[in-house]
């Protein structure tokens, strides 16, 4: 399986490295992985709904 890095992953979803940093320690990305003290996403991983909005948390509570 092909990884990115966190930097890759946020600017591919438009949100700082520290945002993906967070939602990979959360465990909201599936397939995350850490090695070395970097973290791997899988290059088919997609964003997490982001349950701050009105939007996010309609859908989370669906």
């Amino acid at each position: 399986m092909n990884y990115m890095t966190l930097k890759e992953v946020s600017q591919k979803w438009n949100v700082t490295p520290r945002q993906v940093n967070y939602l990979c320690a959360a465990g909201r990305i599936p397939g995350a992985v850490k090695m070395a003290g970097v973290w791997l996403i899988p290059k088919n991983a997609e964003k997490p709904i982001d349950g701050r909005t009105k939007q996010g948390k309609e859908l989370r509570h669906e």
